[in-house]
This record gives C-alpha cells, sequence and structure tokens, in this order.
C-alpha cells in the first residue's frame, strides 16, 4: 500500500478562527495564530505540516470552506 503524504492551504482572509479544523485534525497539524487577519480574527495555520496525513477532516468540518487539502503518494 502507498504511503501518503498531505499538505493543507488555508486562506488566511476568510478564517474566522472558529477552531474546528484543530479539534478535527488527528495528528495536530493546525493551531491559531497569534496574528489577525484584515477582518480581526486570529486564523488557523499549519504548525506540523510534516505529520499531515492528508485525511480532509480539517476541510469536511470547515463551516466555510477555507481549507484545501493536497494528498500525494511517495
Amino acid at each position: 500500500m502507498a504511503k501518503i503524504k498531505g499538505a493543507i492551504v488555508i486562506d488566511k482572509e476568510k478564517c474566522k478562527g472558529c477552531g474546528l479544523c484543530i479539534t478535527a485534525c488527528p495528528t495536530e497539524v493546525i493551531a491559531l495564530s497569534p496574528e489577525v487577519n484584515s477582518k480581526g480574527y486570529n486564523y488557523a495555520t499549519a504548525v506540523n505540516m510534516d505529520v499531515c496525513t492528508g485525511c480532509t477532516n480539517c476541510s469536511l468540518v470547515c463551516p466555510d470552506g477555507v481549507i484545501t487539502v493536497y494528498r500525494t503518494k511517495i
């Protein structure tokens, strides 16, 4: 079976910082940034991309659809 490497891209300007993606991530890849976006929200950011499996949990629970997940076989 091929191993999957995942990567996520978060649109920080559209993120409201609800934290649902942080809770849904089984490998703790996502955290809230200490910085704020132009709307004043602490946005979600990828902090540990090396352990991302590309499971898409974060993208599925995001109410605003701001997370894109990429998967590659290695």
